[in-house]
């Protein structure tokens, strides 16, 4: 089954980034990146989940954590130069990145917003990303996306035991 070109794929193509698109089966009770690695078939700490997050200061930006953890908000407004910050309401997602939920993909959203990625990434050769599209995740060099969507490594995360 040949996966569609989401504008996320187009970008990363004119970006010369090599990637794969890998479908799965989409759970709409269950949008979770849990759900998603359960369906890939991979460890849940591979499969990214794009956050968006607004700051006091900085307005929005960008958490790229494992699927399975949680933003730290102290950590995650720290790091991007706000006092405070929380994750933005369901309802300005589409209209603030152009991404619907269980849908968002750090590449290609309206607007290049500040991006953190969670410092395990490069634990990996490959990590999953949302390809922009539910049912659709990316595999990619946690190094290319980096570059393409300028983020900063950082440690964000509350581990939960």
């Amino acid at each position: 089954m040949k996966a569609e070109k989401t504008n996320a794929a187009r970008i990363l193509d004119r970006a010369k980034i090599r990637y794969e698109i890998i479908p799965y089966k989409v759970n709409e009770d269950d949008l979770s990146a849990v759900h998603v690695a359960g369906q890939l078939n991979e460890p849940v700490e591979r499969v990214f989940k794009t956050l968006v997050l607004k700051g006091d200061k900085t307005g929005y930006f960008v958490c790229i954590i494992p699927g399975a953890e949680e933003v730290d908000l102290k950590k995650a407004a720290a790091i991007s130069g706000n006092k405070s910050c929380d994750m933005i309401p369901m309802k300005e997602l589409l209209p603030v990145t152009g991404y619907i939920r269980g849908a968002c993909s750090p590449v290609g959203m309206k607007k290049i917003f500040p991006a953190y990625i969670h410092e395990t990434c490069m634990n990996y050769d490959e990590i999953y990303v949302s390809a922009g599209k539910r049912g659709l995740q990316f595999l990619i060099s946690p190094k290319d996306l980096i570059v393409e969507v300028k983020a900063t490594i950082s440690f964000l995360i509350n581990i939960v035991c």
